[in-house]
This record gives structure tokens, sequence and C-alpha cells, in this order.
């Protein structure tokens, strides 16, 4: 397994310590309760109350665990002037094919790219061959169906 780049953007960090804080102090007390009172009933083999919010409980508590020990480890990467015009980590970037096909993603940590289709990770392919080139270069990237070019329209930092 590749392993993952410690960078993030700044809102991908807030959205990971906002989903720590909810998990935290919301889910997990009202997980708690559940299960104490279902716990409360008697016998907890045939209990499915109980059986249930303890595996939620579990899930919640390496989810936390995983999202402390990560949020320690990631590099917040801001904007700076000197990225202007070029790709580079945080960037959204326009590119199109031989074929008229565009595509428009940003440029994100591998924590960030989920639920998301407009986002992918620094450690893709695609987002290695565009790192440090700009608007009106070709890129090849090496794709699992072959190798493939593609031009860069734009390059912005501004979007969302």
């Amino acid at each position: 397994m590749m392993k993952k780049t410690n960078l993030i953007t700044r809102q991908g960090f807030n959205q990971l310590k906002q989903e720590l804080d909810y998990l935290w102090r919301e889910k997990r007390p009202d997980i708690t309760k559940k299960v104490s009172w279902a716990a409360s009933l008697g016998d907890r083999s045939e209990n499915a109350d109980y059986q249930y919010n303890k595996k939620m409980l579990r899930e919640i508590d390496r989810r936390v665990r995983y999202l402390r020990k990560r949020l320690e480890s990631v590099q917040i990467v801001d904007y700076s002037e000197q990225q202007k015009g070029r790709v580079f980590f945080g960037a959204w970037v326009e590119i199109e094919n031989d074929q008229g096909e565009t595509l428009t993603f940003r440029i994100v940590g591998p924590d960030e790219i989920y639920d998301r289709k407009d986002y992918i990770s620094i450690d893709a392919p695609m987002a290695r061959a565009l790192l440090k080139k700009q608007p009106d270069e070709e890129v090849w990237v090496n794709t699992p169906t072959g190798r493939k070019q593609w031009f860069i329209n734009r390059v912005d930092y501004e979007q969302e």
C-alpha cells in the first residue's frame, strides 16, 4: 500500500476536526446512553439494541482514535502567492484531452477526497503529473489503460 501524504488544506483540516468534535461530543455520548439503557434491560446476548449500539460505539471509538492521530500528523498547506498560475497542492485545475473531454478538479490531501467527485488526491498519478505545470502545457499521464495526453486549460485557487 502506498504511504499517504500528510498534506491537507485548511478547509479539509477543519472538516476532520468538526467530524471529531461531533463524534466525541454528540454521537458518542448519545450511543453510550443507548448502550447503558439496553444493558439495563437484562440479557445482553439476545438484546439487538445492545449488540447494535455496542458495535456502533466500537466504530465511533476507532474513527475517533484515527482522527486524533491523523490531525496531529497532517500538515496544513495554505495558498501562497508564489503558486499563482501553476499547479500545486490545493489548486483547482481544468484539463482537456484530444477528444474535447474536460475535467475540473481540486488537488487535495488523501483525507479530503471522500464524498467528493471533484477532488483528487495529491498521491494520484494525474495530480503528480500536473504538479508545477501551467495553463497551455501538455501533460502525459500513465493510466491503467496506457499513457494519456491532457492539456491544462486553467489553474485557479479561488473556487468554492
